[in-house]
């Protein structure tokens, strides 16, 4: 479960921290961990969270500069880490939290862990045929568990759903639209403070992929070498619209362009994140995403489901 998805859609001082297989289910017998159903892998993407659910962990280092509560511009580092491990094939537990250093124009500074966030997903269809998943999840950022600099004092509880769809089923005459595919993730973001401390607020975003592995296997060998022959480029958009408080109707969150490459044991990324209004900056940030499958390294150990 992606975190920092939630964290794109709040303002102040959360919107700095932000910017900074198997069988599955009757009817889907090739669905598997990582987001693999039928032919389609949907990969690990950055910061919109994929439909599936597995054994992995991830990190991620992002660099931003961006606006904090006097509107000064404000340069954010933020070194983030998730840990997602499988209960059962279907369902999966999440931990993670962000390591923020914040430095200020005019000297101020401020540095250390965010709040602990804890979560559940759950594998609920998927469609071989027409590569198509669904999953819901549960996210609970504890409020207090992180410095006092950086973490909030109240508590965000996040109910999402996810979905991802490829192309794979279009017909012969359109078959190099076939590796593109879509995925998405909304839901509300409730905390347990005041509006005014800690509005609520509805995340939203998507992602658009070319999966380049997926035309040469399944529409044309180009004979394309590595690791051009392993490369997604995506496009994510993660969103946020302000449901309450002073900021409410506010829509902020960001384009990221960027690329990824996959094998069967991990993936990199990198994502530049452009800022979509002036309320959600006006410099351009980058991401980098190193992502390692625990379920193909340690199958039989470490990323075997603790109950099958």
């Amino acid at each position: 479960m992606r975190t920092l998805f939630k964290r794109h859609v709040v303002p102040a001082r959360a919107a700095l921290v932000a910017a900074a297989g198997a069988t599955c289910l009757a009817g889907s017998p090739l669905a598997s961990a990582h987001a693999v159903v039928g032919d389609r892998v949907f990969p690990a993407t950055l910061t919109v969270d994929d439909p599936g659910v597995g054994d992995e962990f991830d990190t991620q280092f992002g660099h931003i500069k961006t606006p904090d509560d006097n509107g000064d511009q404000m340069n954010v580092n933020t070194v983030s880490y998730e840990w997602d491990k499988l209960i059962t094939r279907n369902l999966a537990f999440s931990v993670s939290s962000d390591y923020v250093t914040q430095n200020a124009p005019n000297g101020g500074s401020a540095k250390g862990w965010d709040n602990v966030t804890v979560g559940a997903k759950y594998l609920l269809y998927a469609n071989a045929r027409h590569e198509f998943m669904a999953s819901i999840g549960l996210e609970a950022e504890i409020g207090g568990t992180g410095a006092k600099a950086i973490g909030d004092s109240f508590s965000t509880f996040t109910p999402d759903f996810y979905f991802g769809k490829g192309f794979g089923d279009l017909p012969a005459s359109l078959s190099y639209l076939r590796p593109f595919a879509i995925t998405g993730e909304l839901g509300p973001n409730l905390t347990t403070a005041s509006s005014d401390n800690g509005p609520n607020s509805f995340g939203w975003g998507f992602t658009l992929q070319y999966s380049i592995p997926y035309l040469q296997s399944q529409v044309k060998d180009l004979g394309l070498p590595q690791p051009f022959s392993n490369l997604i480029p995506v496009i994510e958009a993660p969103m946020s619209t302000c449901t309450s408080g002073g900021c409410a109707g506010q829509t902020t969150g960001f384009i990221n362009p960027g690329v990824l490459w996959l094998n069967r044991y991990g993936q990199f990324g990198i994502e530049a994140q452009i800022p979509v209004n002036r309320a959600s900056g006006t410099h351009v940030g980058v991401l980098f995403d190193a992502h390692l499958y625990f379920d193909d390294i340690f199958p039989h150990s470490l990323g075997k489901p603790l109950f099958n």
